[in-house]
């Protein structure tokens, strides 16, 4: 029961994230360059609840965001699951209790999943490769994450931790031992 109860927390806050990433960051951005608060649920996901859960809900994450915004079926949500996989092993060999450590997972983690969608883009769409303009697409949409990050951590950490409990019970000393 705790762990649907977790499930529906999670999709109601993809459903404020798509929001906002869909209407409050069209008005906010830089040179038309928004962060990408998808990737950071993803990676959240992947800290806290594991990395099936953080790979199935980044398939399905990705699917609606292929299916409303994007142009093919797939590609996002490939990615989505790789940064929920990776998640898990970031979990393992690093600490999720620094922000500078969840910082640099969500700019690797964006930088992974910018760079995975470029090159399917010029694989399946044919777009020409334009590598400046993307690395300071790329500089940009960390800065935005990073910021982010900074700013919701404390609030990201506290529910992280609920999840994490529901999920995975108390087996903190387990972990090391």
């Amino acid at each position: 029961m705790r762990k649907a109860k977790v499930i529906l927390i999670l999709i109601i806050l993809f459903c404020i994230i798509y929001f906002l990433q869909t209407n409050f960051f069209s008005w906010f951005n830089i040179g038309g360059i928004m962060p990408n608060l998808f990737v950071i649920l993803v990676l959240f996901i992947g800290l806290f609840v594991g990395n099936k859960v953080g790979g199935i809900l980044g398939i399905i994450f990705g699917i609606v965001l292929d299916l409303t915004i994007g142009h093919y079926v797939g590609v996002s949500s490939v990615f989505l699951a790789l940064i929920g996989l990776l998640g898990e092993y970031f979990d393992k060999n690093f600490s999720k209790d620094s922000r500078a450590t969840i910082i640099i997972m969500s700019a690797g983690s964006t930088v992974i999943y910018e760079l995975g969608i470029y090159v399917s883009k010029i694989l399946i769409m044919g777009v020409n490769a334009e590598f400046l303009t993307f690395t300071l697409t790329v500089l940009v949409e960390i800065l935005f994450n990073v910021l982010l990050i900074i700013i919701i951590y404390p609030l990201m950490k506290k529910l992280g931790y609920y999840i994490e409990d529901a999920f995975k019970g108390k087996k903190i000393l387990t972990r090391y031992f």
